[in-house]
């Protein structure tokens, strides 16, 4: 047996119970990682309040992975005690994690960094797949200094794309020193863009699912070049929403952005950590303070 975090009903972090589990074993295509750090994502927390109605219970929560290979099925490619980060397929509070997408953890890569990574690396880089930006167009993205926002603002303007990332008065000059135009959300955020890119903007990404679909499109010229992580009424107006197909994913980003990390090439602020057992903690404090930085379980 081993220890999982899991919860059989849905509700708040007090939901969060210490559990006792069996591992699962991996499947032909899987890997079982033994978990050195995991992080805490908000969709986690969405899920836990009830967003996936038929979930069956026990639910073990989590998606990010860092941690060494224990187990390794017939046709999975690793090799046991390697380390590596990945997304887990079955939870990864827990000691044990099964893994099917991941990639080697460099050695001087802090394990912190290799367990935020996965999950909101992965959504900015396909984000951006998706929009097929090029060198000189405008990116507007709203909620820019969020984990996803804030690796995608990096990624975008490494590319060569200018980039206008709405954001609270306090990470203005985070996103400035990302290379962006920052405007406050909490302001006429609208016009302010309008300031700066008064022809509009060539593409929109909606990362904090806040309600502005209708202003990015406008912004934007149409629904075309405007895609959502976070806003479940994209179809609504015409929006992509990106995230909700377990197929649609852009697993060879894990490397790139491991290697980008380790160069020193992308910020991604690290706020606090907690042991496993504390997870509820973990869970209340993402939903009461904003700018914490990835919240670290370490197992």
């Amino acid at each position: 047996m081993a220890t999982a975090i899991t919860y059989s009903k849905f509700g708040g972090p007090e939901v969060l119970e210490v559990s006792e589990v069996e591992p699962a074993r991996p499947g032909r295509d899987q890997i079982r990682v033994r978990v050195r750090m995991t992080s805490v994502n908000g969709i986690d927390v969405k899920l836990r309040r009830g967003m996936n109605p038929k979930a069956t219970f026990p639910v073990v929560p989590g998606l990010d992975v860092a941690g060494v290979v224990d187990e390794v099925g017939e046709s999975a490619d690793a090799s046991i005690g390697a380390e590596i980060l990945g997304v887990a397929d079955g939870g990864s509070y827990a000691e044990f994690a099964l893994v099917s997408h991941w990639a080697t953890k460099p050695d001087d890569l802090s394990w912190e960094l290799a367990a935020a990574i996965p999950t909101v690396g992965e959504a900015a880089f396909r984000a951006l797949k998706h929009l097929d930006l090029h060198p000189g167009e405008t990116l507007l993205i709203a909620g820019a200094a969020g984990s996803v926002g804030g690796l995608a603002t990096q990624l975008a303007v490494s590319r060569g794309v200018r980039v206008i990332g709405s954001a609270a008065a306090v990470d203005q000059d985070r996103l400035r020193s990302y290379g962006a135009i920052a405007v406050r959300y909490d302001q006429d955020w609208v016009s302010e863009v309008r300031k700066v890119a008064p022809d509009g903007v060539d593409a929109a990404l909606d990362t904090a699912g806040t309600g502005v679909l209708p202003q990015l499109i406008d912004l934007a010229g149409g629904p075309k070049r405007v895609i959502t992580i976070a806003d479940f009424r994209a179809e609504k107006y015409g929006v992509r929403f990106t995230g909700g197909d377990s197929g649609d994913r852009a697993w060879e980003s894990l490397e790139q952005l491991s290697a980008l990390a380790l160069s020193g090439k992308l910020d991604l602020p690290i706020g606090r950590s907690y042991q496993l057992i504390d997870a509820a903690v973990a869970h209340a404090d993402l939903e009461s303070e904003h700018g914490l930085g990835k919240l670290i379980l370490t197992v």
